[in-house]
């Protein structure tokens, strides 16, 4: 069930994120109250993982995850350019995830 939740936080990560960027773009504070609500979602989601999966494995997973998530959530909504050297970057870290995840204790 924990990995479940760090699924769901990793995405609320994500979310959160392109709130922000989207949030800068709409300029009213109105429009602050979606990444701010995210924000305690996203750490309240983070810290119910944590209660099933290490805190080591939990961040490395929600912070890798959601960088990448965001690259390519600022590709596809916000028309921004990503090099290939980033996009092999960028597979490292999910490779990286994958291998905290087969190797985690939990």
């Amino acid at each position: 069930m924990a990995w479940i939740i760090l699924t769901i936080a990793v995405f609320t990560e994500i979310c959160w994120a392109l709130s922000l960027k989207w949030a800068a773009t709409i300029g009213t504070w109105q429009a602050s109250i979606l990444p701010v609500s995210l924000s305690f979602l996203n750490m309240a989601l983070l810290a119910f993982a944590m209660r099933g999966i290490s805190a080591g494995t939990a961040y490395a997973i929600w912070t890798g995850l959601g960088a990448v998530g965001v690259i390519v959530g600022g590709m596809v909504f916000f028309n921004e350019k990503v090099s290939a050297v980033q996009v092999g970057f960028m597979a490292l870290i999910v490779i990286g995830v994958v291998g905290t995840k087969l190797f985690s204790a939990s």
